[in-house]
């Protein structure tokens, strides 16, 4: 199926709190890679990958309408507050818009790209979207780089003395170059950290990963 993926879409999401707490989404980034881009990855002189020179980006911050957890708070260093003061909007009709015709500029079919993306992003985002009445295509791909990292890891590609955590985003930034990510827990950051980490291991990632149709992903809440 990753034959026919054009553009990988990678996106991450912060917000008010975890799924327990029915969170709202307080930020939203979308990165988008072409697969010449996935496939042929650029290294500088001492063999370490780089980011695609070209990449499509849609970074947003939302209003959420409730209050953020004190942790939610203190990982993304977003609060209601500061959201307020810079007059940020709510998740509506115009922020669908927006994203909705970002996907459609890309080379199709797209897929999209989110660490734990099948337990979290993705239901998280559809639970936003259902409450505003839209939804995207149900045909759109969607992969969680997290399922596929870990499918590695019991392959034994993947630090397996580590455990669950060899998969979270930071650690597998760390045993691939050897040093912390910059920027965690924003969602720009953490869009970048993970294209980063695919890449480097995008063939192997590609042949052991789980597709889903949007159409597939089942609300939140």
């Amino acid at each position: 199926m990753e034959s026919l993926v054009k553009t990988y879409i990678f996106i991450d999401l912060e917000a008010t709190g975890l799924n327990r707490d029915q969170p709202k989404i307080t930020e939203l980034c979308m990165v988008a890679v072409h697969a010449i881009s996935i496939n042929n990855p650029v290294t500088d002189e001492s063999g370490e990958v780089q980011l695609p020179r070209v990449m499509d980006k849609l970074c947003l911050c939302v209003d959420p309408g409730k209050p953020l957890t004190k942790t939610a708070s203190e990982i993304t260093g977003l609060t209601n507050d500061l959201l307020t003061d810079c007059e940020k909007q709510t998740f509506d009709q115009n922020l669908f818009n927006t994203m909705s015709e970002f996907i459609s500029r890309q080379a199709q079919p797209v897929c999209l790209v989110a660490h734990n993306g099948f337990f979290y992003d993705y239901p998280l985002l559809k639970t936003e979207l259902l409450r505003q009445q839209l939804d995207l295509s149900e045909s759109i791909l969607c992969l969680d780089s997290l399922q596929a990292f870990r499918n590695l890891q019991n392959q034994g590609q993947v630090h397996p003395e580590s455990g669950r955590k060899a998969c979270s985003l930071t650690e597998l930034y760390r045993q691939l170059f050897s040093k912390d990510p910059n920027f965690a827990h924003y969602a720009e950051g953490d869009v970048l950290t993970l294209i980063l980490v695919f890449i480097c291991k995008a063939e192997k990632l590609l042949q052991v990963a789980k597709y889903r149709r949007w159409g597939e992903i089942v609300p939140m809440y």
